[in-house]
């Protein structure tokens, strides 16, 4: 059991250090904002200060992420996936990963009016994937119109200027990949027998 114990405390320094990195903070940043000093961060990421709930508590509200993610805390048993939604003016965005940093899934819900009808185009880090589930979505690249519908699919890089919304007024259901650090999709397909 102890050994258990040490394995499981001895991965929470590189599972800091990975959100740390994916959200793109300092540890400057991450210390003003948590309330945790810079030393104390630095020694928990290297492994060099064990954990406990003080520290730990106000990192995981900082990144939002559960108190059991940060720590590696075995499972339950209880094979339910518990999503937890995250909404932002009329768009639900529904976790599928868990884990930091690499590619993430989102199952994607747009209500019909959410983001309006004229395009604010938008640049940041990474590579966007989207396959269109139901409804119409309205995908702005640069200069380019498109109007994406159920089984349909569209990959770009996020330094394009780039907007999307329901096309029809309707909501808008689809799965986003999405990677911070410019990571692609890689497809593989059987070849085609005779």
């Amino acid at each position: 059991m102890a050994a258990d114990l040490t394995s499981v405390l001895d991965a929470v320094g590189p599972r800091l250090r990975a959100l740390r990195t994916e959200r793109s903070l300092t540890l400057g940043e991450v210390s003003e904002a948590s309330g945790v000093s810079v030393s104390t961060l630095s020694r928990l990421e290297s492994g060099q200060r064990r954990p406990n709930l003080e520290l730990l508590l106000p990192i995981a509200q900082l990144y939002g992420v559960p108190l059991d993610d940060l720590v590696g805390a075995p499972p339950t048993g209880d094979p339910r996936i518990h999503l937890r939604p995250i909404e932002h003016h009329g768009i639900t965005a529904i976790p599928l990963t868990k884990r930091p940093g690499g590619v993430q899934a989102y199952k994607m819900v747009l209500a019909g009016n959410a983001r309006g009808t004229e395009p604010d185009l938008q640049v940041h880090e990474g590579y966007e994937w989207l396959y269109i589930l139901n409804g119409s979505l309205r995908l702005v690249l640069g200069s380019n119109d498109f109007v994406l519908g159920p089984g349909e699919a569209a990959e770009f890089d996020t330094h394009t200027p780039h907007w999307f919304a329901s096309a029809d007024g309707e909501s808008v259901e689809f799965i986003s990949l999405f990677g911070q650090q410019g990571e692609r999709m890689h497809v593989r397909a059987r070849p085609k027998r005779s």
